[in-house]
């Protein structure tokens, strides 16, 4: 068991990693913005308010964790995604090295990813407009975050194709790949939220990408 911090805990992909952790035995402590969206009751549970724009305030709430998992996002629908992604995810950053734990797992995006050895996904003509602004923010953000030296840091690009309509099953296997989508038989690079959550406490549990980005799929 690990006492394990989640950041942006009643989020889509929050709310996947903070089930997953308690059906395995971990002691999370939830951190979110609107504490009463977290409906989960669990005596490993503990829910807590914190902004993710005030460095002292999440560093005082992830102190004393084994590992904090970062699933902030700015919100899909906010017209200042970019700006407001890029400094909560800076912000958050400080506040685990200002804490003094050392793992660190990030939920980024997968635009980030290559689909050529010097093209990006985000950077494709076929990349969703809408999602823009959250993506590139995601890949400035893992830019920053390859420079930081001091804290075990792990950032993990979902698939490609990861929404409500992917989601709802739990297979509990997948494959791994580091810079590049995973692509199945047909092309697709594909997984559930559940089995993200997956991918994320299995990395909790047996580090095996530190300072490294990662993704998976089916």
């Amino acid at each position: 068991m690990k006492k394990t911090a989640i950041i942006g805990a009643s989020g889509f992909v929050g709310t996947a990693i903070l089930k997953e952790a308690l059906d395995r035995g971990h002691q999370v402590t939830a951190i979110v913005r609107n504490p009463e969206k977290i409906e989960t009751v669990h005596p490993n549970l503990t829910v807590k308010k914190g902004d993710a724009f005030n460095e002292a305030e999440i560093a005082g709430l992830v102190a004393g964790h084994d590992v904090v998992i970062s699933a902030y996002n700015g919100g899909w629908t906010n017209p200042d995604l970019y700006n407001d992604f890029l400094k909560g995810s800076l912000t958050i950053e400080a506040a685990v090295k200002q804490s003094g734990v050392k793992p660190f797992i990030v939920v980024g995006g997968a635009g980030s990813l290559y689909i050529t050895p010097e093209l990006q996904l985000v950077d494709t003509p076929q990349f969703p407009e809408a999602y823009k602004p959250g993506a590139t923010a995601a890949r400035d953000y893992l830019n920053e975050l390859r420079k930081e030296e001091e804290l075990e840091w792990t950032f993990v690009s979902p698939a490609i194709e990861m929404s409500p309509d992917t989601s709802g099953v739990r297979k509990g296997t997948y494959r791994t790949g580091l810079e590049h989508p995973v692509f199945d038989e047909h092309g697709r690079s594909v997984l559930s939220v559940e089995d993200l959550a997956v991918v994320i406490i299995d990395e909790l549990e047996t580090p095996k990408h530190i300072r490294q980005r990662f993704t998976a799929a089916y």
